[in-house]
């Protein structure tokens, strides 16, 4: 269900996940991804979700559960939706690649998990 690079990603990292087939996607589970500081919790599920033609075709958002809440109370930007995934409720981070920012054949889960922890970073940095 993963190209060879993504398999030996994450068998190597050791990153436990789960995958599954839910309408047309690919859904890939990281199981307990840790939070970084400035979060209401250490850990959560992150769903990544890659569409038939991936890696040709970029992922386009990430979704976390249980939802991540920052220190103070508020939700980060563009994180209120929520959306039913694999039996569970996710809370939808909205990120978006820009044009040439995803290479196809180039970038990978390897990448995108570097994009998704910059941005849940940043997301925390702003808040406080």
């Amino acid at each position: 269900m993963l190209p060879s690079d993504d398999t030996a990603f994450l068998s190597d990292r050791k990153i436990t996940h789960t995958l599954h087939q839910e309408g047309g996607m690919t859904c890939v589970v990281l199981l307990l991804w840790p939070v970084p500081p400035g979060y209401n919790q250490t850990e959560t599920d992150l769903l990544l979700r890659l569409a038939a033609g991936y890696p040709d075709v970029p992922p386009d958002m990430w979704w976390c559960a249980p939802p991540l809440i920052l220190a103070d109370g508020t939700r980060p930007q563009a994180t209120e939706v929520t959306e039913p995934y694999l039996g569970r409720t996710w809370q939808r981070w909205s990120r978006h690649f820009q044009a040439n920012q995803w290479q196809s054949h180039v970038d990978g889960l390897e990448s995108y998990l570097a994009r998704v922890r910059g941005e849940v970073v940043r997301s925390a940095r702003r808040a406080a």
